[in-house]
């Protein structure tokens, strides 16, 4: 931190950054000069062949070079050693280097080829130096594509775009052309990371919801990350210290002092009730997930009993929508839920950005309607995730702020107009009539259970939520209040997701920052022992 400049630009790469790849380095090319030295030495008396006079040129000047390159490598990794990660001063020197350095590889690549060329001439030398001098061209081609792909990985698409400000004072920065020139810089920071959710979600498709989800995210990473100078590397050293930093703390603080109120007899018997429900329920959650969670589950016998129903004939009692042509989701299904073909009214497994699967079933047990909604498991319930933006709901109840995640309000619509337009609630009731209807969900899922439940209200006044591990920033404090009469959440342990917000991610942002501002020691450990 922050980020080197070579050739005009900036790299997602720090100067502190090149302990280890030089350590490694360095490694390999003593190795290979001394496996070189030892070649000619052993063998320099088998050179008086045709074409010997150029190998053992050749063998000559590689020794030359590579003692040269790691003379210069040597420098690199004691330079990447000093200074921290915050003060780059003591390694001023570094960008000098590594011109040094990269000014190397064109003799290294001249030479490489010459010597590839010279071997498929057909030399008539012994085959012991032959063999030698393929394995020193080929180990020379090696450390040059590893160097260009080591390149490729650290270039910074937005790294000749940096604004730099002269020192005009502060009425520069709110000039008409510098507030053009950030606009522009967040454009292309937005492009640049759209396109790289692309490429990483190429299979997911090209409809209007996937390309707003596209847009969603670019939005979100190029916001979380446009306004710092940290490299890969930082904010991994960050983590890490920021983790040392907590336990520390953990560990030097006393024991909680916990006052506790017992429950009355009432509230205790409510309690107990909510968490027997809660368990009961948790099993619809999971179905949802389908054969890949209960197979995770049951790792020695689930795929045998999942196995035995895939393939088999079966005219279903239920409405099928997608994804479960053999039949093995819906036999999971059955075996986590422990009910009936005839107990379910509409399975859907149809995946799409912003469009989740969920199931609707009868619940003899405890007289209820549930519809399950499908927690993430695909890389389409992800960019639901990331659309984290919010969204303003309009909803048939007293809330002045009614306002959501977008991408879970978005499949929460989806999973209400399945139900309501496509009549599949009615037709659950009308078998049912006397039965309450109860929406649960994991994860995602949770998160659109509750929005669900929430639409729902007016027209089931009895509904009953139980959102397992929802995710944070779900609701506006408003909708929160209207809804914990109806909603019950349930969180175990440090489970990330329900902590996991934009909010939460600013604060940890915040926190790695102060974290490396006050870190006094270099990044890398093999620094730290030297230092």
């Amino acid at each position: 931190m922050p980020g080197m400049v070579l050739f005009g630009r900036r790299w997602a790469i720090a100067s502190d950054d090149l302990v280890f790849p030089g350590i490694f380095e360095l490694f390999l090319r003593v190795l290979w000069w001394i496996g070189i030295l030892s070649l000619y030495l052993l063998h320099r008396g088998k050179l008086d062949c045709a074409g010997g006079v150029l190998l053992s040129s050749y063998l000559i000047v590689l020794m030359v070079l590579l003692a040269v390159i790691i003379c210069t490598v040597s420098a690199i990794v004691c330079v990447s050693m000093k200074g921290t990660i915050c003060n780059p001063g003591p390694r001023k020197s570094m960008s000098k280097l590594l011109y040094v350095r990269l000014a190397l590889f064109l003799p290294e690549l001249v030479w490489a080829s010459l010597g590839a060329a010279w071997i498929a001439d057909g030399v008539q030398c012994d085959q012991a130096v032959v063999k030698g001098i393929i394995a020193t061209v080929v180990v020379s081609w090696v450390i040059i594509a590893s160097t260009v792909v080591t390149i490729i990985i650290v270039f910074d698409p937005l790294g000749g775009k940096t604004p730099l400000y002269p020192s005009a004072g502060p009425g520069h920065l709110d000039s008409h052309e510098s507030s053009q020139l950030l606009s522009g810089l967040k454009t292309a920071a937005t492009g640049v990371w759209e396109t790289r959710v692309k490429v990483l979600c190429c299979c997911v498709g090209n409809d209007d919801h996937t390309r707003a989800a596209f847009s969603s995210t670019a939005e979100l990473f190029s916001a979380y990350f446009s306004d710092t100078d940290l490299v890969p590397s930082d904010i991994a050293a960050g983590l890490a210290l920021l983790h040392q930093q907590q336990d520390n703390i953990r560990n030097n603080q006393g024991p909680d002092q916990v006052i506790s109120h017992p429950p009355g007899p009432s509230q205790e018997a409510d309690l107990d009730a909510e968490l027997e429900n809660c368990h009961h329920y948790m099993q619809f959650a999971a179905a949802a997930y389908g054969w890949p969670l209960y197979v995770y589950r049951n790792p020695f016998t689930g795929l045998c009993r999942v196995g035995g129903d895939c393939c088999r004939n079966r005219a279903p009692e239920y409405d099928l929508v997608g994804g479960d042509q053999f039949n093995c989701h819906f036999g999971s299904i059955l075996h986590t839920t422990g009910l009936h073909y005839r107990d379910f009214i509409h399975v859907s497994f149809h995946d799409k950005v912003y469009e989740l699967p969920f199931l609707v079933a009868l619940d003899h047990r405890k007289e209820s309607v549930v519809v399950a909604v499908r927690g993430t498991m695909s890389l389409q319930d992800i960019l639901t995730d990331l659309s984290a933006e919010s969204e303003t709901l309009v909803l048939e109840c007293e809330v002045q702020d009614c306002s959501a995640h977008k991408g879970i309000s978005q499949a929460a619509r989806y999973v209400y107009g399945r139900l309501v337009n496509h009549g599949i609630l009615s037709q659950a009731f009308s078998i049912a009539p006397e039965y309450r209807l109860v929406i649960v969900g994991h994860s995602l899922g949770a998160g659109a259970a509750a929005l669900l439940a929430i639409m729902l209200r007016n027209s089931y006044p009895q509904v009953r939520c139980y959102a397992f591990s929802p995710p944070r920033g779900l609701l506006s404090k408003s909708l929160y209040e209207y809804s914990k009469s109806f909603i019950v959440s349930l969180v175990l342990g440090k489970d990330v997701i329900p902590r996991l917000s934009v909010t939460n991610l600013e604060d940890l942002k915040k926190r790695i920052l102060r974290v490396i501002a006050h870190c006094n020691k270099p990044k890398d450990p093999a620094a730290r022992l030297l230092v």
